[in-house]
């Protein structure tokens, strides 16, 4: 009975992925170079997200999109999609007799279980080493965006790390950066819309998802208390775009990019994805723009859908093909891929430590979660660091170190870019040797 309810579920969700849901009250527009905003009954409003790019509250996305199909001043229009939902990675139950690592660099009681921090040799990528061999350079601040179902931002391990807006006062329902969101102190909530139709600024976790890569990335270390990161500057900025079951929207995803980079964020986690973009660039887009303009790196996971080759059976926002964007698949303690993660000689860039990772979630708890959603953290946290010390690297430098300073592993040769999983202590020496020639 529960195998029948289990391929009736898999049934339903593969039915669903068929035929995807649009939001019929948004439309992006494309105008032609130099051409004004055409009026129309069907508008409500108009956004500028940039360049010659809008997203259009609207009474009917498709009546519109069928009169702009008509209009010489409009290049394209694209509907906003969802997701379509998706079982997020959940909380796994610790093994009590596994043997845990002893790490030299950090005094936080848990961080023994993060295996990650192994040494290359151990299939981990070095974050202990780094620490015990530091490069004695001044290192920057690194402000993160978790593009995710939220953080909780008062986790004892993640407090301290969080960014904050300090141009805005919290809780006087004021908008006082004139920035368009009111109280965005941590970061906004795209789920959860005013009476204008604006994001919210609270982006508490609503799942332990978003909080447990936020973990990975940057608890706070030699605290005395729980895990430690993998960056030590790193300040995380929440913005929940990703609805419990997934779910998210293309508008949302557009919405956080553009507010993560505006506001400071050079790497942006992306641990989401969908299986269907109907010809839609507008997310493609936009990376390539806050790269461009704001020298913001994009990390996004390759996906869990048991070694599917995104080359050809693509993953979205995997298999766009922006330069400023990087894609990881996961591996697993034994050095291999994990048997969930997706592949993509073409399309995924390297791989990290995705399975039983051990991280922070909500309420002061902490626990393994497995997937190339935990994979994605791994990489921007070697990212974040490698990049607090040389900040005068540009994104796509930083991209080119990651890339160049991979441990090869054999198996993986075919299977994505790079053939090999990240290293923190190789990146920070390839830099520290190559840095004039980057």
């Amino acid at each position: 009975m529960k195998l029948l309810s289990l391929l009736l579920a898999v049934i339903t969700l593969n039915v669903y992925a068929s035929t995807p849901r649009f939001d019929n009250s948004k439309l992006f527009v494309k105008l032609k170079d130099g051409k004004a905003f055409p009026n129309s009954t069907y508008i409500k409003s108009v956004k500028h997200l940039f360049g010659d790019n809008y997203l259009v509250d609207t009474t009917n996305a498709t009546k519109l999109a069928e009169e702009f199909a008509q209009d010489l001043s409009i290049l394209k229009t694209e509907k906003n999609y969802y997701a379509g939902k998706r079982i997020l990675p959940k909380t796994e139950p610790l093994q009590k007799s596994v043997e845990l690592d002893i790490f030299n660099a950090f005094n936080d009681p848990k961080v023994g279980r993060v295996w990650s921090f192994r040494d290359a040799g151990g299939n981990g990528v070095s974050v202990d080493k780094s620490y015990l061999s530091p490069l004695g350079t001044e290192k920057e601040n690194m402000i993160v965006a978790v593009v995710d179902t939220g953080v909780d931002y008062n986790h004892e391990d993640l407090k301290n790390v969080m960014w904050k807006n300090t141009a805005e006062i919290a809780g006087n329902d004021v908008d006082d950066d004139n920035n368009g969101y009111v109280d965005d102190i941590y970061g906004i909530n795209t789920l959860v819309k005013d009476i204008q139709g604006n994001a919210t600024g609270d982006p508490q976790a609503s799942h332990a998802h978003g909080t447990h890569v936020a973990g990975t990335i940057a608890a706070e270390q030699n605290n005395n208390t729980g895990i430690a990161g993998i960056a030590s500057t790193a300040q995380i900025m929440a913005i929940r775009t990703v609805p419990d079951a997934s779910d998210e929207t293309d508008a949302d995803v557009v919405e956080s990019f553009l507010y993560a980079a505006k506001h400071g964020a050079k790497l942006i986690n992306c641990s989401f994805g969908k299986s269907h973009n109907e010809g839609g660039m507008i997310v493609n887009e936009t990376i390539d723009h806050i790269g461009e303009t704001y020298g913001t790196l994009v990390f996004a996971a390759a996906g869990n859908d048991y070694g599917r080759d995104i080359d050809t059976n693509r993953q979205y926002p995997a298999s766009f093909e922006s330069d400023y964007l990087v894609v990881v698949a996961s591996t697993t303690k034994s050095g291999g891929l994990s048997w969930f993660s997706n592949v993509g000689a073409k399309s995924v860039d390297l791989a990290a430590p995705g399975s039983s990772i051990y991280s922070t979630t909500p309420r002061n708890n902490y626990g393994n979660m497995s997937g190339t959603s935990m994979a994605t953290p791994t990489t921007v946290g070697v990212a974040a660091e490698v990049w607090s010390h040389f900040p005068e690297l540009g994104a796509l430098q930083l991209k080119k170190v990651l890339m160049e300073s991979v441990t090869p592993v054999k198996d993986f040769q075919g299977k994505m870019v790079t053939g090999g999983r990240v290293d923190l202590y190789n990146a920070l020496q390839y830099t520290l040797n190559n840095y004039r020639n980057l």
